[in-house]
C-alpha cells in the first residue's frame, strides 16, 4: 500500500519544475515583506483598528525574528541538525503562512465572519502549496518546510484569533488588492529578492568567518 510520503512525492512530480519555480515566488520576501507592511498601514489608518495594527506588527515581528535567528545561527555558527537535515526555518513557507491568511482576511474585511474564515483557510492552503514548491525546487528539507509552516501558522492564527475580538477593518477589496500588488513594481514575478545573500553577509560578519556555513558542511561534519 502506497504511503503518504510516496503519494506526496508522486503528486509533486506530476507538475513540471517550471511550475514550481514560478509558484514558489508567491512566498518570496520581496513580495510578502512589503505586503506585511501594507497590512500594518491599512490597519493603522482608522483609529479604531490602530491597536490591531500594533498587534500585527508585534506578532509578525516576533515570527520574523525567529526565522532570522535560525538562519543566522546556522550560516554563522553551523547550529543545525544533521539528523533532521535542518538548517533553519524555511523563510518562504513561514512568511507565506504568516502573511497570506491575514492578507486575504483583510481583503474580506467587509464580508461576513464565515467568508473571512474561508479566505483565511485558503491562505493557509496557499502557504502549504508554497511549502511544497520549496521541496520541489530542492531549496529546503522536509523538516525545514514543516517547521516553517508551523511557525507561520502560529503567527497568523494567533493574530486572527486576537483580532477577531477587536474592531474589524472596513476596507474596500479593490484597494486591498492594489496595495498587495504594489511590490510587483519593484520585484516582478520570477525575480527573487536578494535576502539570502544579505543574510549570508551578515552571518559572516557576525561570526567572523570567511564564508557562510552550508548544508554540505553540516553533512561532511
Amino acid at each position: 500500500m502506497m504511503g503518504a510520503s510516496d503519494a506526496f512525492w508522486r503528486f509533486q512530480a506530476l507538475l513540471p519544475i517550471t511550475f514550481w519555480q514560478a509558484f514558489t515566488w508567491l512566498g518570496d520576501s520581496g513580495l510578502l515583506i512589503p505586503a506585511a507592511l501594507l497590512i500594518a498601514l491599512a490597519l493603522a489608518v482608522a483609529p479604531r483598528t490602530r491597536p490591531t495594527a500594533w498587534l500585527w506588527c508585534t506578532v509578525f515581528g516576533a515570527g520574523s525574528v525567529v526565522i532570522l535567528a535560525s538562519k543566522l545561527a546556522f550560516m554563522g555558527w553551523g547550529m543545525g541538525s544533521r539528523a533532521f537535515d535542518f538548517t533553519g526555518f524555511s523563510g518562504h513557507t513561514a512568511i507565506s503562512a504568516s502573511v497570506w491568511p491575514v492578507a486575504l482576511w483583510l481583503l474580506a474585511s467587509r464580508w461576513g465572519h464565515r467568508a473571512r474564515v474561508a479566505v483565511a483557510i485558503f491562505g493557509w492552503l496557499l502557504a502549504a502549496g508554497i511549502g511544497i514548491s520549496r521541496l520541489a525546487v530542492d531549496a529546503h528539507s522536509v523538516s525545514e518546510v514543516v517547521a516553517g509552516y508551523l511557525l507561520g501558522l502560529t503567527v497568523s492564527a494567533v493574530f486572527l484569533a486576537l483580532a477577531h475580538r477587536r474592531a474589524h477593518p472596513d476596507l474596500r477589496w479593490p484597494l486591498v488588492v492594489v496595495g498587495l500588488l504594489t511590490p510587483l513594481i519593484f520585484f516582478p514575478p520570477g525575480r527573487p529578492a536578494p535576502t539570502q545573500d544579505l543574510l549570508e553577509d551578515i552571518a559572516v560578519w557576525m561570526a567572523g568567518t570567511e564564508r557562510p556555513y552550508t548544508r554540505e558542511d553540516m553533512h561532511r561534519r
